[in-house]
């Protein structure tokens, strides 16, 4: 009798559970799963790697809080490579809400580099509406566009913004876009124009879009696409960041769906071996 009894149901708030666990601990303590990196990632990095100490280098935050989770990585660990490298960062915006998505990069990697200066280090020239009219006019002259930044400070009263007067005194720009305006435009105006060197990052779902730019048309050096690019670009820099959480507790997740679709169907298949045995047992 034994033999033929088929194990019970397990209770799915029992799986949720293992689930929740499974992904919740990956996220306070990031494992640091090993992430090939691609040719993609591996351009932008080269990018900001050989660009010199004391560079002004532009990042435009072209994004709003429906895709903080994608986006907002790939900005932190720019700017933290940016730092690291000397360069000076400007963030602009061509989406409103970027202005706060820029706040919230700095203010979190202050706390690991507090002796980055606002005005000095970095600045936040804040949101202005145009799309590819307000990058050509960036391109020709700054100051038109941005005479102060976000908080109302006059741009020649900013440091590290005297000599900064169009997109020939920028090292490059990095777009991190999740739509229009965004990468595209910056491709179209910033590179096709002016000639300055443009790379950035997109959402997952958006990535195949802009393949043809950096293989057949060499516009963008480098893409980083989705949270998988933002962790491969955390392992470059070694630093285990929020992309990195994250690209764990999916691995985690799938992992344990692999393991459940498995103990379903091996349950499945003792269900069909035990009618099979009850009906020739009849017979």
């Amino acid at each position: 009798m034994s033999e033929n009894k088929v194990p019970r149901q397990v209770d799915r708030r029992i799986i949720y559970l293992i689930l929740l666990i499974g992904v919740a601990i990956p996220l306070v303590v990031p494992l640091g799963f090993h992430s090939e990196v691609t040719d993609l990632v591996k351009q932008v990095y080269d990018l900001v790697e050989s660009t010199p100490a004391g560079s002004n280098v532009m990042i435009s935050f072209d994004y709003d809080p429906s895709t903080v989770t994608e986006l907002q990585p790939m900005s932190k660990v720019l700017i933290e490579h940016a730092w690291r490298k000397g360069q000076k960062v400007i963030a602009v915006a061509l989406w409103p809400q970027g202005v706060q998505m820029a706040e919230q990069a700095f203010n979190e990697l202050l706390v690991k580099y507090p002796d980055k200066k606002y005005g000095v280090d970095y600045v936040n020239l804040g949101y202005k509406t145009g799309g590819m009219v307000t990058i050509q006019a960036m391109g020709r002259n700054f100051r038109e566009v941005f005479p102060q930044d976000f908080k109302g400070t006059p741009i020649k009263q900013i440091p590290m913004m005297k000599n900064v007067k169009s997109f020939k005194q920028i090292g490059y720009i990095a777009s991190l876009s999740a739509g229009n305006p965004g990468l595209k435009e910056y491709i179209m105006a910033a590179h096709d124009m002016f000639g300055i060197k443009v790379t950035g990052g997109v959402t997952a779902v958006s990535t195949p879009g802009f393949l043809p730019y950096v293989n057949n048309l060499h516009q963008l050096y480098g893409l980083l696409g989705g949270l998988k690019g933002a962790a491969e670009y955390e392992s470059l820099l070694q630093v285990k960041g929020t992309a990195t959480s994250g690209m764990d507790a999916q691995s985690i997740a799938h992992v344990l769906i692999i393991v459940f679709i498995i103990m379903g169907n091996y349950r499945a298949y003792q269900i069909r071996q035990n009618t099979k045995r009850k009906s020739g047992a009849k017979a």
